[in-house]
């Protein structure tokens, strides 16, 4: 009997690769936003210091930058959160593969609806790094104003 529940596990054991994985990408993109926020939050907080001391002509450009950066760190948490909430939902599909199998429980809808809400996160989360960097590329911009050649 052992032996029979251990062949039932295989293919179970293997449908659980793909969502493995997929924790480990999302784990590597978690690591790639945490850093990019640390990076925003550190910029905001050395253009508001120089914000006190800034002459009238340099105001703008550092709230325009001061602007951009808020949005980027708004952008990167709610990227964040869609990551982490990708990797969360592929950490309860491999439960429930395992629980059914063990089981014997037929939930293949509850299967579908976990693995499309992992990639509607992951999907999702990937849009706001692509926004992310589109906006990191703007407050460059700003940053070097009149030195950009076009």
């Amino acid at each position: 009997m052992l032996a029979a529940a251990v062949t039932q596990l295989i293919p179970v054991l293997q449908t659980a690769i793909g969502p493995t994985i997929l924790i480990s990408g999302v784990g590597l993109l978690l690591l790639t936003m945490t850093n990019r926020l640390g990076r925003a939050i550190d910029r905001s907080r050395a253009l508001a210091g120089t914000l006190a001391k800034a002459t009238e002509t340099d105001r703008p450009k550092i709230e325009g930058q001061l602007k951009v950066l808020w949005r980027r760190a708004r952008l990167i948490r709610l990227t964040i959160a869609l990551a982490a909430m990708s990797a969360l939902s592929a950490a309860v599909l491999i439960l429930v593969l395992f629980v059914t199998a063990l089981g014997q429980i037929d939930s293949a809808e509850l299967i579908g609806a976990l693995f499309f809400i992992c990639l509607g996160c992951l999907i999702g989360a990937l849009s706001c790094f692509i926004q992310d960097i589109n906006l990191s590329l703007a407050a460059l911009k700003l940053e070097l104003g009149n030195a950009i050649i076009e």
